[in-house]
């Protein structure tokens, strides 16, 4: 089985997005960045690993927008 993901540091991910290491760390993991989807920790470790195809995928996925009487949106 081949695995063609790339695996990215929170620097690494930092100088792809818009946002610093900390704010990564901080405001984003756990929140937006979900463990098991968009990174992982290998061997039960502390080091993380975003893996950049499922973080891309779903920036770019595109989310209705909720509006009055249960309608929706397209943004």
């Amino acid at each position: 089985m081949e695995n063609n993901l790339t695996y990215l540091t929170t620097d690494g991910l930092a100088q792809k997005l818009p946002y610093s290491p900390r704010t990564i760390r901080d405001r984003l993991k756990d929140s937006v960045l979900i463990e098991g989807t968009h990174y992982v920790r290998p061997f039960g470790g502390r080091k993380i690993f975003y893996i950049w195809e499922h973080i891309e995928r779903d920036m770019l996925r595109i989310n209705p927008i909720p509006m009055a009487k249960g309608a929706v949106r397209d943004r």
